[in-house]
């Protein structure tokens, strides 16, 4: 058994990995445009009230903006799209580029090809290390029952199998 020291990310994060997770995109409009972030650390927190959460570092440059949206919309991902995470996920760029989305009255974006849509609203923020865990309350959902999720392990993407006959 190894203590994780705080030099030793590498180890931490490739401990992290082996515990597989969806990946989801959390997005708002802003200034007319999206704006969004993706992030595999969703999860589901409360049934009532209904709550979910999401962890954002601290470095974040787009978090700021996307913390002053009225309503955020959460897409977990497709499994088909592989590279649109990485695009919403990239540091430069148009992280919209020919992506598919619909926006709410509300200003929730919402991606094309997701397994389900979230539009959630800011419940609580609480500082936990070199991250906020941002708990989010659904307004509405909408669940995409043909689309199977996108699923992120150990620094990879993947797709969940046919379940068994």
């Amino acid at each position: 058994m190894m203590t994780p020291h705080t030099a030793d990310t590498d180890l931490l994060r490739r401990a992290y990995g082996t515990f597989p997770s969806g990946v989801i995109a959390v997005c708002g409009l802003r200034d007319g445009g999206p704006v969004g972030i993706a992030a595999s650390s969703f999860v589901p927190v409360s049934m009532a009230p209904p709550l979910v959460s999401v962890c954002v570092q601290h470095t974040s440059t787009t978090w700021p903006r996307l913390a002053e949206c009225p309503r955020l919309g959460l897409s977990v991902l497709g499994s088909s799209q592989r590279g649109v995470c990485r695009q919403i996920a990239a540091k430069t760029g148009d992280r919209f580029a020919d992506v598919a989305f619909a926006a709410t009255g509300e200003g929730a974006v919402l991606l094309h090809g997701a397994a389900a849509w979230l539009d959630c609203s800011i419940h609580d923020t609480v500082t936990a290390g070199d991250h906020d865990l941002i708990l989010l309350r659904v307004e509405a959902l909408r669940i995409h029952e043909d689309v199977r999720p996108l699923v992120f392990h150990r620094s990879g993407f993947h797709a969940l199998a046919e379940p068994a006959a």
